[in-house]
């Protein structure tokens, strides 16, 4: 391993120009550098794109797990340090970074397009679309549930309240962001209606809809032919807005108890996502208030 605690080069990898095509919300996030925190979320960093970290720190604990790392960096005359705990947290801006810090440009947001889209319909591909999810945890929940279950895009919208990655999502996300390819939906109403030339867009909604395990296996492959779904999960609050009810196909609803109004947005997406990733399956918590 190289010795830990002097950096290789100059503190700083100048950055990558950003695509043309990446647009206005993934330029603005790609000038940025987030703190990714914890061994899975570097661990996936660096198996998926090694050249976007610009620094490493980590503490003693870490020292052994993060040698190839080093060596890597040290190759790219890039900085590297061991810390002992007090710094850590200070780098870190919090207690909870599990021994190990990167520094790296998150991967961008990329515009929507139709073309594209279409021919992930023809391949039978769901898509799963987020439309005002504002908390950051909960996107970076969403992100991990949808890595975890190979749902490898997730479209957002262009609503006001609709986060962002950010380091908060990443630290959540648990390295799922780097296999999930986050793409914005702009005037996102109208382009839903595009999009229905493609998809069946499926939307959640609290009152008498049917449950989505019916919907999703019969809209993801229980009927030759049917379009793929696209799923629609709204604001933790409000839910989804009226123009995008109205430019929906379907709307479901997910049953529980009747103890409690609604599920946390994160929740549901795992229930979901479980569905929308598995054609056929039943959805857990259907039973009927």
């Amino acid at each position: 391993m190289p010795d830990p605690r002097s950096a290789k080069g100059p503190s700083k990898a100048a950055p990558s120009k950003p695509a043309a095509t990446e647009g206005a919300v993934g330029e603005s996030i790609r000038r940025k550098a987030f703190r990714i925190l914890g061994l899975p979320a570097v661990a996936a960093l660096f198996a998926r794109d090694p050249d976007r970290v610009e620094r490493l720190f980590f503490d003693d604990r870490m020292k052994e797990k993060v040698g190839a790392y080093c060596a890597g960096l040290a190759q790219a005359r890039k900085v590297y340090r061991l810390l002992p705990a007090e710094e850590m947290e200070k780098v870190a801006g919090t207690p909870l970074h599990g021994g190990v810090v990167a520094v790296a440009a998150p991967r961008p947001v990329l515009p929507l397009d139709m073309d594209e889209a279409a021919r992930w319909a023809a391949a039978g591909e769901p898509l799963m679309i987020l439309d005002g999810v504002g908390n950051p945890h909960n996107l970076g929940a969403i992100v991990r549930t949808c890595a975890f279950f190979g749902i490898n895009r997730l479209v957002l919208s262009d609503h006001a309240e609709q986060a962002l990655p950010s380091e908060a999502a990443y630290r959540v996300a648990e390295g799922g962001f780097e296999y999930v390819t986050l793409y914005q939906l702009p005037r996102f109403a109208q382009s839903l209606r595009h999009l229905r030339a493609h998809y069946r867009i499926v939307g959640t909604a609290l009152g008498d809809h049917p449950d989505p395990a019916t919907v999703l296996s019969t809209a993801a492959g229980g009927n030759a032919g049917a379009k793929p779904a696209a799923l629609i999960l709204g604001n933790e609050e409000v839910g989804l807005p009226a123009t995008t009810l109205q430019a929906c196909n379907q709307l479901v609803t997910l049953r529980g108890s009747g103890q409690v109004q609604s599920l946390n947005v994160s929740a549901t997406a795992a229930i979901l996502v479980h569905a929308l990733a598995t054609p056929g399956a039943a959805t857990p918590g259907a039973r009927r208030a």
